[in-house]
């Protein structure tokens, strides 16, 4: 499917009992890391996540944490043949969404050529998906795209599940958040024959687990 529609779902591409003990251990994480920024007894290390993300602000996410570092090496091999693609990593980037919370229509960046978003527990939360590949976006921070946007394909993720998806072709999307919290891990790759194969390998750093832009020889 992933070849004729560029996207597809994996059904339970990760365990239950996987998926919920990621979930948990990222709630941990964001409430451990708030009562740190709450209390001032914290360094502005990036590994330990952020409420500042532009696209979805004041809702807590990080960047390469290490345990999603893993699971984007973890679920490779299934990627790899689900698209049929040989890939390299790129980064990870986890979410807890919030009731209200927003995802808005756009296309990705070029670390995002293939790309997947894994549902690890909480409420459910659609996404939708443009098959068509047109572009319909004006202005994705407020939210304007054409008035004649397709209405997209509604996809349901249970927890473990996987959406695959060519993330700079297929424009993406949620409606307003409507649950309590929902963990979703972003998970993306290129395709090492690609256009992006030289620049993009680890989403510009030295390896993965390290945060964005660290790159110790920048020659």
């Amino acid at each position: 499917m992933f070849k004729t529609k560029k996207y597809q779902v994996i059904k339970n591409a990760i365990s239950y009992e996987l998926a919920n003990f990621i979930f948990n251990y990222f709630l941990l994480k964001r409430d451990a890391v708030n009562f740190m920024y709450q209390n001032n007894i914290h360094s502005q290390s990036p590994i330990l996540g952020t409420w500042d993300d532009q696209q979805i602000p004041n809702t807590y996410a990080c960047y390469a944490d290490f345990v999603m570092e893993t699971l984007m090496m973890k679920v490779l091999p299934k990627m790899q043949q689900e698209t049929g693609l040989q890939l390299v990593p790129t980064y990870s980037y986890a979410r807890a969404y919030k009731k209200g919370d927003i995802l808005k229509r756009h296309k990705d960046r070029p670390s995002c050529e293939i790309s997947t978003t894994l549902n690890l527990g909480g409420d459910p939360w659609p996404i939708f998906i443009d098959e068509t590949g047109s572009d319909n976006v004006i202005d994705e921070y407020k939210n304007i795209h054409k008035p004649n946007a397709p209405a997209g394909t509604r996809i349901d993720l249970e927890i473990g599940d996987m959406l695959v998806y060519s993330g700079c072709d297929l424009e993406h999307w949620r409606e307003p958040f409507e649950g309590d919290v929902c963990g979703q891990v972003f998970l993306h790759y290129n395709n090492v024959n690609g256009q992006f194969k030289d620049i993009n390998i680890f989403d510009g750093r030295d390896k993965l687990g390290l945060p964005s832009g660290c790159k110790v020889n920048k020659s």
